[in-house]
């Protein structure tokens, strides 16, 4: 009998770590070509407990049957997408047993799942393959794979990509030579390997139901360009694949356009190239004509980016015209084609909401937008049903995890949350607003968190979270920073969208634009002013805590003010000069930020005036905000302390194995340990317990 359930979601989920590190995590949405088949992955936690592991589940879109699993390797399973024949191809790094001489350690590569019968690997690469493509009408299949400079694998000698990557095993190198910016993204050190687009066409079944080996060819051998596998599509034929390449410019700088790569002999055309902005996600109609991406300008000091959508002909006869003109697709991901190729559907940020609309286009160049969710959901993953009459989407909430849901794709109204692996949790708490109006009058506003029981005889305490970003919005559910697990334990927290936020029009974004230091510190305040006006919360009882950019909000509201008993800082800038010299992306901050901004907004500056106990949390892969900002921080805070050193009331969690996000989950569980164990202290005035694990 299949798996018709994942594991089931325990009340006591949010109170217990363990129990919140086993629920089922959705992602992800795979449509079939005829519309009868969608396919999700949910990640759980292996036996161990020491890590999450995909598994593809397939869901009714009719929402009749109970979802089903598909895959049960020993690895996980990811990027699912369908073949014109039905077939499900996927990635993997599971050992295929119908190799001679398999590696112990396998890399990631492509395999097949028919609509009866078992997975096949349909072929592998040295490097691994990621973000598989398929066309609509043909066999055509597209995968990225990091390939070695000068491989040639047109012949298994020394010169091919897995020749070359056992020399340099062998040898134990594993030393970069650079000649260009950047060398990091994000937690990976770049090179000496470079993503290439590779294609194969999908082998026919024979008669006794044998296939033919398959073989890649290479679309990009050229070495030296950078292609990013997240924004790339085939046309509907499989002839190209529209991608983004990366082109340097003087000082370190970058920014993405637009090409074409023909799958018969790997020329490419540029499509969009315009140096005030850069393009990303790009999706081809259903009758091959057009391109619909999406447009980001290149900030300056004065100006923000601004995201348009845009459309361009596939011959490339006219330049990218928005569609919608003025209007922010801040979160949109890929836009994805109606059936007749005259509607686009995206999932736009919307005042701490995501919904979902559809954008008409007409014969006469105009267009109009509907919004088609009504709710408070937050989607993504977006597929358009082939007879043009739903989308599927994977919609979350602040308070509601990623399910797979139906929607009518031409009116407005509630989504249908299809039958899916795992119910969703029971809430310790309930969902509310908070509003307010900032001093230069714009309307600011919060989610705001509350512990069941919480009211004016048991006011709760309150935690002030700050997001990342700073292009971001507190809309959706999160595992890695997730309120409910800090409500169970009795404290209600607050989740606004100061200025910088996305969702609220270009000019609410511009408030903080270069000055972050102003506006979205005065507006973070402002709404915890308007929450605590509340008789179920404590204003007694506050803390503060953010990561990423909210980290460095956090350390500049640690230097500026007093009223919180507690902050806690992870991932965080702290001296502004430092970062954006070291971070992996330096071209960027030195377009936004004169030295002038540096030094006005430099919560290193402040530093002296820091009287809150502070919990540093930092990961040594994080390149994005390197370690060097926590090192710095923490000497400081160190070096300021004038009392027994025993009584230091800061604290420092270090991860030397995590990135920017600390993301396995036995270190995902010391993170909330260490961190609640903090807040009891200098909330409650408990002692501190320490960990088992870090004792």
């Amino acid at each position: 009998m299949p798996d018709t359930t994942a594991s089931p979601a325990p009340a006591s989920a949010f109170a217990d770590l363990d129990a919140f590190a086993a629920l089922p995590r959705v992602s992800g949405l795979a449509l079939s070509h005829d519309g009868t088949r969608l396919v999700t992955t949910v990640a759980t936690l292996t036996p161990d407990g020491t890590r999450w592991r995909g598994a593809l589940w397939e869901v009714d879109p009719a929402g009749r049957r109970p979802a089903h699993r598909l895959t049960r390797g020993r690895t996980a399973e990811s990027s699912p997408v369908f073949a014109p024949d039905g077939s499900l191809l996927f990635t993997s790094a599971r050992p295929d047993a119908e190799a001679g001489d398999a590696p112990d350690d396998p890399p990631a590569a492509l395999w097949a799942l028919p609509a009866t019968g078992e997975a096949r690997c349909v072929a592998s690469r040295p490097g691994g393959v990621s973000g598989p493509r398929t066309a609509r009408t043909s066999a055509a299949v597209v995968v990225a794979s990091d390939t070695l400079p000068g491989a040639d694998d047109s012949t298994e000698g020394p010169t091919s990509d897995a020749a070359r990557r056992k020399a340099r095993k062998d040898a134990t190198v594993n030393a970069v030579l650079h000649s260009g910016y950047p060398v990091r993204y994000w937690d990976t050190d770049l090179g000496p390997d470079e993503p290439r687009w590779l294609t194969l066409d999908l082998p026919a079944e024979t008669a006794a139901g044998q296939r033919e080996p398959a073989a890649w060819r290479d679309l990009t051998p050229v070495p030296g360009r950078r292609y990013d596998e997240a924004t790339a599509a085939l046309t509907p034929d499989g002839s190209a694949l529209v991608t983004t390449e990366s082109v340097p410019g003087p000082g370190g700088s970058q920014r993405s356009r637009l090409v074409v790569l023909d799958r018969t002999d790997g020329s490419l055309r540029v499509l969009a190239d315009d140096p005030a902005r850069e393009f990303a996600s790009p999706s081809v109609s259903p009758d091959g004509r057009w391109v619909a991406a999406v447009a980001e300008s290149l900030s300056t000091p004065v100006d923000p980016p601004t995201l348009r959508l845009v459309l361009v002909p596939f011959d490339g006869s006219s330049a990218p015209r928005d569609v919608v003109p003025g209007w922010e697709v801040w979160g949109a991901g890929t836009p994805q084609w109606g059936p007749g190729s005259d509607a686009l559907f995206l999932a736009v940020d919307d005042h701490g909401r995501a919904p979902v609309h559809r954008v008409d286009l007409r014969a006469d160049g105009e267009s109009s937008v509907r919004r088609l969710s009504t709710d408070d959901g937050a989607y993504s993953d977006l597929q358009v049903a082939p007879d043009g009459t739903a989308v599927y989407a994977v919609r979350a909430a602040v308070d509601a995890p990623p399910a797979v849901v139906r929607l009518d794709a031409s009116t407005a109204g509630e989504a249908v949350v299809l039958p899916g692996p795992a119910d969703a949790p029971e809430l310790p708490g309930t969902l509310t607003e908070v509003r307010t109006t900032a001093a230069d009058g714009a309307e600011l506003r919060a989610w705001l968190c509350l512990p069941a029981g919480a009211g004016p005889e048991r006011p709760a305490p309150l935690l002030l979270w700050i997001h990342g970003g700073p292009l971001s919005s507190w809309n959706s559910w999160s595992w890695r920073w997730n309120p409910w697990l800090a409500v169970a334990r009795g404290y209600a927290v607050l989740l606004p969208d100061p200025g910088l936020s996305t969702g609220y029009g270009a000019q609410f974004l511009a408030r903080g634009w270069g000055a972050w230091g102003a506006e979205p510190y005065t507006d973070l305040l402002a709404v915890t002013d308007a929450a605590l006006e509340r008789d179920d919360l404590d204003p007694e009882r506050t803390a503060a805590m953010g990561g990423s950019f909210g980290g460095y909000m956090a350390n500049w509201v640690a230097g500026h003010t007093d009223r919180f008993r507690a902050i806690v800082t992870h991932a965080s800038l702290f001296a502004l000069e430092q970062f954006g010299a070291t971070t992996d992306a330096a071209h960027y901050w030195r377009r936004e930020m004169t030295p002038a901004m540096v030094a006005a907004n430099d919560p290193a500056a402040h530093a002296g005036n820091i009287v809150t106990p502070m919990l540093v949390i930092h990961g040594d892969k994080d390149y994005r905000v390197p370690i060097g900002e926590a090192l710095r921080l923490w000497w400081v805070l160190n070096e300021q302390w004038t009392g027994d050193p025993a009584d230091l009331p800061h604290r420092f969690l270090y991860f030397p194995d995590e990135n920017h996000w600390v993301l396995t989950p036995k270190h995902s569980a010391l993170w909330y340990e260490t961190v609640f164990a903090f807040l009891a202290t200098h909330v409650h005035g408990v002692p501190f317990e320490t960990p088992d694990l870090l004792r």
